[in-house]
């Protein structure tokens, strides 16, 4: 009997643990026991140098000092820590934050609390092709804005916003920049003090490193930004984030931004190609097929496809067993409900139901992508011979002509 063909396409999820990243953190979990905050002992010592080297190694992959990394324990709690951290620290300058409806949960739902401590947040349409217009941006700005948070590279369509222009109108009206910069670090160069942002969350597991550590970057020069803790109980991590650190996680992200800075080139130059013979074999396969968001300023291994008169749910389930993708749809309650990243680029419900992400990683493989176009393929043109909509379309009947009855 034959092994089943498994297939991860779903990098943007989680990346697989890269082998040279758990050869460095195996030692850490018996050889080398310690805390990191005990300093009376060679364990402790043994741990503590090991959280500086990483340390080095991220704030190296940033282009950035070490003093400036906030070891956490994921993009989530940065997120938290850099919005909420600066809401309270800053309330004396004002109560106003801009960021865009695209943004990840973390952030809207971040906000969505800083509402209700009675906060003014402003969430921005982006455009169809998902970039924010930098004219809206700035006439957003007012008196009271302290900070406008903003995505690097978007989760859902890999879409990457203008991200040095977005930091000099912050610079231009001296309000700070954080980014939620969780899927561009490791894969594409973010140099934060190039382009002007002051807080940037992101975490270990989008680059193939451990799942349960993240980091945030503070600024601590032009400007030195100081946060509000969101976590009391011993002082750690210059006072911002108490609580033992992770000392196995944190060797094993600093080992995967060493790896990151030395490879992500040439990842990405790889990735790039598969991405695009993934998208150019479906449209030459199939018809009605769309690639959601702007196709030039976006992350080399992410494409969002919309197969349109087939629902993304659907599609899934008949090749699920072999490749791990991402649906555009999210279970919330009884009903299932489109992405509200695509709903926000002005995707019809259609489309937007009938969207897939495909997340190229550092081990993904040609033949993979051939064996996933193959099967995913085979699945859109089943699901389209049982649908009466794809019938009628093969008519020549006007869809957006047909008035649908309720009953």
């Amino acid at each position: 009997m034959s092994t089943p063909i498994q297939i991860y396409l779903d990098n943007n999820a989680t990346t697989p643990c890269d082998p040279r990243v758990v050869d460095a953190m195996l030692p850490f979990f018996h050889q080398v026991p310690g805390n990191a905050a005990s300093r009376n002992h060679p364990f402790g010592w043994k741990a503590e140098e090991a959280v500086d080297y990483a340390r080095e190694q991220v704030a190296d992959l940033l282009q950035v000092s070490s003093k400036e990394i906030i070891f956490t324990s994921g993009a989530t709690e940065s997120d938290n820590l850099g919005l909420k951290g600066a809401f309270e620290m800053y309330s004396r300058k004002g109560n106003h934050i801009i960021t865009l409806k695209t943004e990840h949960k973390a952030v809207l739902d971040s906000c969505k609390k800083i509402e209700k401590l009675g906060g003014e947040v402003t969430y921005l349409d982006v455009e169809g092709d998902g970039i924010v217009d930098l004219g809206k941006l700035e006439a957003a700005i007012k008196s009271n804005t302290i900070m406008i948070s903003v995505m690097w590279a978007n989760n859902e369509t890999g879409v990457i916003q203008p991200m040095k222009e977005i930091g000099e109108l912050c610079a231009k009206h001296g309000v700070l920049f954080m980014s939620d910069a969780t899927q561009a670090v490791g894969k594409i160069e973010t140099h934060p003090k190039d382009i002007g942002v002051h807080i940037m969350a992101f975490t270990g597991h989008k680059m193939y490193g451990p799942k349960g550590v993240g980091a945030l970057y503070v600024s601590r020069k032009n400007p030195r930004v100081k946060l509000t803790s969101q976590l009391d109980g011993g002082g750690h991590e210059r006072g911002m984030r108490s609580g033992t650190l992770n000392v196995p996680g944190i060797v094993g992200m600093g080992k995967a931004a060493e790896i990151a800075k030395n490879e992500m080139k040439q990842d990405a130059e790889r990735l790039s190609v598969l991405r695009d013979k993934l998208e150019n074999a479906f449209k030459a396969n199939l018809d009605e097929v769309y690639v959601n968001g702007n196709t030039e300023h976006r992350m080399p291994h992410v494409t969002n496809i919309s197969f349109k008169h087939v629902e993304g749910e659907g599609l899934m389930m008949t090749f699920n067993q072999n490749i791990a993708v991402s649906s555009g749809s999210a279970c919330t309650s009884a009903s299932l409900e489109p992405s509200y990243v695509l709903i926000a680029l002005g995707l019809g419900d259609d489309l937007a139901h009938s969207s897939i992400r495909f997340s190229l990683g550092r081990f993904t493989t040609d033949e993979e992508i051939d064996q996933a176009v193959n099967l995913v393929s085979k699945g859109v043109d089943h699901m389209r011979d049982l649908s009466p909509i794809w019938e009628m379309y093969k008519e020549g009947v006007d869809l957006d002509a047909v008035v649908w009855s309720e009953h």
